[in-house]
């Protein structure tokens, strides 16, 4: 009886603050629920994936973004990786094996398109050498060269790594003039 008592005269003391409480509980629930509510982020009404983008390991592909847009996101940078050039124009650079992601967003945050990007094997020929564990890999167009290639051995990639950089700074010096 006493506990009885002592809550009664707490709930007395106390209804405004419950009724006011019960009343934003209320609203916030309808604001939640409600399906005409629409945020930033929400994707636009029509759909916005489109079909799969499909690049060559070490090659690139140009795509044109909708006009809108303002901020353009990677998935996976590792996978892929893209540059904006104006008139709206993304080239889509293929770094590693996989798939990933490309979402084109405008200032108010909404998704203006999404594209899947899937990075496959190059398609050139190429002749690819294990001796044991180790691994080498030949592009063959007219003859076979050493080719960079990710999955090859590390001795032989970083000679082909070590071999490019010489013959690049050999053909272009003023790039490396501040090295030395």
């Amino acid at each position: 009886m006493t506990a009885f008592v002592a809550w009664r005269a707490l709930w007395r003391g106390h209804r405004p603050l419950l009724v006011a409480g019960m009343g934003y509980l209320v609203a916030t629930f309808a604001a939640v629920t409600h399906p005409t509510v629409a945020l930033a982020a929400d994707p636009v009404s029509e759909s916005t994936l489109r079909e799969p983008i499909t690049v060559n390991l070490d090659q690139a592909k140009l795509v044109k973004l909708p006009e809108r847009t303002a901020t353009l996101v990677i998935g996976n940078p590792l996978i892929a990786d893209a540059a904006v050039q104006p008139g709206g124009v993304a080239v889509l650079t293929a770094k590693s094996y996989g798939v990933t992601n490309m979402v084109a967003v405008d200032r108010n945050g909404a998704t203006l398109v999404e594209y899947p990007i899937q990075v496959v094997g190059p398609v050139d020929p190429i002749v690819v050498v294990f001796r044991g564990t180790e691994r080498e890999s030949y592009s063959c167009i007219q003859d076979c060269e050493r080719r960079i290639t990710l999955g090859d051995s590390m001795t032989f990639f970083g000679t082909n790594l070590k071999a490019f950089g010489a013959f690049d700074e050999m053909i272009s010096p003023e790039k490396y003039k501040d090295r030395k």
